[in-house]
């Protein structure tokens, strides 16, 4: 059983368009990754340095356009809670990431078996 040429072009047409959704959303999915690392970076490096302070130092968080005094001890455990849920949110976007990935690749496959006359004898 054959395929004709239109039915043949219209999935090879479906195909590359599941193809290009995935890449774009691997771009996506990578910059939002670069962000949460960043983030997590970011606090890393402030629970970092808040450990290495005396522990009556004063210290202050940026609310809106105020700042607000906080205890050391509890912004050490937000700067962890932040960091955890940071590299859930981060695994859980490597995960998506391989998924696209793996999306692209498939049709990729799909596309060149077509093309190669191989989608009649499957």
């Amino acid at each position: 059983m054959s395929i004709s040429n239109e039915a043949l072009q219209k999935l090879v047409r479906e195909i590359e368009t599941q193809a290009l959704v995935a890449q774009q959303q691997i771009s996506l999915v990578r910059t939002q990754q670069a962000s949460k690392q960043r983030e997590m970076r970011m606090a890393q490096l402030t629970r970092t340095e808040i450990s290495s302070l005396p522990p009556d130092t004063g210290i202050y968080e940026g609310v809106g356009k105020m700042f607000v005094s906080l205890p050391m001890s509890a912004l050490g455990e937000k700067l962890e809670t932040q960091i955890k849920e940071t590299q859930k949110e981060v695994e859980g976007l490597g995960k998506k990431l391989q998924s696209l990935e793996l999306t692209q690749k498939n049709s990729k496959e799909h596309i060149d078996r077509m093309l190669r006359g191989g989608a009649g004898a499957s």
